[in-house]
């Protein structure tokens, strides 16, 4: 019974994936794109695991995800909405595979009134804006669950560069020479479980690169390094480590 209830589930979900699409015209003023769309020269996609075995992986687990937090998404959202009445979603445009533009879902952990589209680390006083349930959620990295719904639809990987918000020019030019801008952007990674806001972008890009080359070679040694960067956020995440409110590059200022 239970099998049967989850294969219809999965399907909903997946019919519902399909048609909760990308505007159609959302990379129209896309500065990262050439004139013909595509992107700019990059390393294709290599090896059965990227292709075929990852995004198999990522679609599961986050299904799986999805049901077994559903209980505590719905407490989040009450909690949310009952400490600043608003959306329950936050969402943001941000660059995916192959520096085309995907739309990122967050719980909201910031007030109605925060500008939108500027990175938490460059606003002046990012504390004044982060409600007191944000505050837990941040802390916790839980404001990030929704971002699965983003994995499940194929927007995103669990393990992967973090995606950079779309004005994000400097980081994103810097995982250029990496060829890091070329896989999907994951819900964790190897710069997230190596300084994660501490990291400067010089850095962080450089951990995104060697994670990009791991993934490149394929077979048992990519999916390995998936499973330690996996197992490496868990500990992370408990340990509350490289959480930075309103800065990036702090490990080089300690």
């Amino acid at each position: 019974m239970f099998g049967t209830c989850g294969a219809l589930i999965y399907k909903v979900m997946k019919a519902i994936a399909k048609q909760y699409c990308e505007a159609a015209d959302i990379d129209t003023n896309n500065p990262y794109l050439n004139k013909k769309g595509q992107t700019f020269p990059h390393f294709e996609d290599t090896g059965r695991y990227e292709k075929v075995i990852k995004p198999m992986f990522d679609r599961v687990f986050a299904f799986i995800g999805l049901l077994l937090l559903s209980p505590l998404c719905v407490g989040i959202a009450a909690a949310i909405y009952m400490d600043d009445p608003g959306p329950i979603f936050f969402t943001q445009i941000r660059v995916g595979k192959d520096k085309h533009f995907f739309t990122l879902h967050k719980f909201r952990s910031m007030r109605m009134d925060t500008p939108h589209n500027i990175p938490t680390h460059q606003l002046s006083d990012p504390e004044q804006y982060i409600t007191r349930v944000g505050r837990v959620l941040r802390k916790t990295s839980l404001d990030e669950i929704p971002q699965l719904w983003d994995i499940f639809r194929g927007k995103m990987s669990i393990i992967g560069p973090r995606p950079a918000l779309w004005n994000q020019e400097d980081l994103i030019v810097e995982r250029d020479k990496r060829g890091a801008n070329n896989i999907k952007p994951g819900l964790t990674g190897w710069a997230q479980i190596n300084g994660r806001d501490e990291l400067e972008i010089p850095m962080k890009t450089r951990y995104d690169g060697d994670y990009t080359e791991k993934l490149k070679k394929g077979g048992l040694s990519a999916f390995l390094f998936d499973c330690r960067c996996f197992i490496g956020t868990i500990f992370s995440v408990i340990r509350r480590d490289g959480v930075v409110e309103g800065g990036t590059g702090a490990m080089h200022t300690k």
